[in-house]
């Protein structure tokens, strides 16, 4: 499997400043990733469910920690379902995603 393309897993925490503002910082995590389209059977089971799933990606298993926003060529997605594959000893996740107007930039 071709884990050429570039995704970021973004991490958002709250914190409060000297004046009790609270503050969101971000952390973005690069990893590498395949890069498909989502297949039509699930465009459209989603999107009856008020989904707009657009890509997916596939990533080591263990790289992922439940992060809900990912970013690919500075467009923003929010993950919407996971899929484990496990293949010839290797645990690999698909993310199923959807751009969305309150998390693109």
């Amino acid at each position: 499997m071709d884990r050429s393309e570039v995704l970021y897993l973004v991490t958002t925490a709250k914190t409060q400043d000297k004046n009790g503002i609270w503050q969101t910082q971000e952390t973005k995590r690069k990893v590498y990733v395949n890069v498909k389209s989502t297949s039509a059977t699930e465009f459209h089971e989603a999107g009856r469910n008020g989904l707009n799933p657009d890509l997916v990606f596939t990533l080591f298993m263990y790289d992922y920690k439940d992060e809900i926003i990912v970013e690919y060529k500075n467009k923003r997605y929010s993950v919407y379902r996971t899929y484990i594959i496990r293949s010839h000893g290797n645990d690999y996740i698909e993310l199923h995603t959807e751009r969305q107007g309150g998390v693109t930039r």
